[in-house]
């Protein structure tokens, strides 16, 4: 693995299991009060976008962590509308 793809895997498990805690925390409180419905809405929509680049490109970094990504951050905004 090269320096490039170094940094950028890095950056993918950063940026992707950040989402974990504030899964889990909305998972297990049912609070979504202070989380931005128009945030996570553009925020979602927005790295699906990154994900469908990443399959223009078939570059698979970019399709995993955006794959996951994706699905975290969707799973945050389906709690957001139906917790509330």
């Amino acid at each position: 693995m090269n320096k490039t793809e170094l940094v950028g895997s890095a950056a993918a498990i950063l940026t992707t299991t950040a989402f974990i805690p504030q899964v889990w925390q909305i998972w297990r409180t049912r609070h979504t009060k202070d989380i931005s419905l128009g945030m996570y809405a553009a925020f979602t929509t927005g790295v699906a976008l990154w994900l469908i680049y990443g399959v223009m490109l078939m570059s698979w970094p970019i399709i995993i962590a955006n794959s996951i990504t994706t699905c975290l951050a969707g799973v945050v905004l389906v709690m957001k509308i139906r917790f509330g």
